[in-house]
């Protein structure tokens, strides 16, 4: 007979082991080292990130010490690392829920993970930076997540990687172009939080916008206008053609008439 568990007391068990070997270390190496030695199911791994995360945000302050550890898990296993995306779109979809000093948390780990490259920027392409699409938590959690990468990186080397062009389609959502009303948002967004830099390409784009849709009207109505042209080409060529066949027939016609002629002739 086997047996199985329904009351997840081992789940339990493992996630009272993962906080008391977090909160008991002295710095990030060791808790690094202590948490390897756990024998983790297959499946497993996302609930040492959810531990992880969820100590970060219960503390007062946030703790470097945090980011460091879940750093050197992401390097360590590339499961990790998909965890914890996972858990970037867990957090930002309930970000309504949490507390300002959570959310404050929460937001800085982030930072930490994306700024030293151990979670891939194509996470933001969750992100969508319109006023229907955000609330006053998301803002608040956009503002502190750019203004630590800022901090870490510097506005130079972000905004370089904001422009990389291998990695430009998951920005598309935070620096939209698809609406001029989206566009001026997010050029306000990042201005009123003092990275403005960051939105040169987006002013230059927005002040050529009138241009390019100009453009665009005009070529649509050049192809319309080629179309036109050849179907009334089209239809001057059938006409000409019928044209043609109807004197050819009538030709036929007088040449036969001729024809009759000379053989009544020859008969009289």
């Amino acid at each position: 007979m086997q047996i199985k568990d329904e009351t997840e007391t081992n789940l339990v068990n493992l996630r009272r082991t993962i906080y008391l070997t977090i909160m008991s270390s002295v710095d990030f190496e060791e808790a690094g080292h202590k948490l390897l030695k756990i024998k983790l199911e297959p499946g497993q791994e996302m609930e040492l990130c959810i531990m992880l995360l969820e100590c970060c945000s219960q503390e007062r302050t946030y703790l470097r010490y945090y980011g460091l550890l879940g750093q050197r898990f992401c390097m360590i296993n590339k499961v990790y690392q998909e965890n914890f995306e996972k858990c970037f779109v867990q957090q930002y979809s309930m970000i309504h829920r949490l507390e300002t000093n959570k959310l404050r948390n929460v937001a800085k780990f982030f930072a930490h993970l994306l700024g030293t490259d151990a979670l891939p920027w194509h996470v933001l392409s969750y992100i969508r930076l319109t006023e229907e699409d955000t609330t006053s938590s998301s803002r608040i959690f956009i503002k502190i997540l750019f203004q630590e990468l800022s901090e870490h990186l510097g506005i130079r080397l972000l905004n370089e990687r904001l422009n990389d062009s291998t990695v430009q389609d998951s920005f598309e959502s935070i620096f939209p172009k698809d609406n001029p009303k989206n566009t001026r948002f997010s050029i306000n967004f990042f201005t009123s939080i003092g990275l403005g830099g960051l939105t040169e390409n987006l002013r230059e784009y927005l002040k050529n916008m009138p241009r390019l849709i100009m453009q665009q009207q005009k070529q649509v109505s050049d192809s319309e206008s080629d179309d036109e042209s050849g179907s009334s080409d089209s239809s001057d060529s059938g006409t000409a053609s019928s044209e043609s066949e109807s004197n050819k027939s009538s030709s036929d016609e007088s040449d036969s008439d001729t024809d009759r002629r000379r053989r009544k002739r020859r008969r009289k």
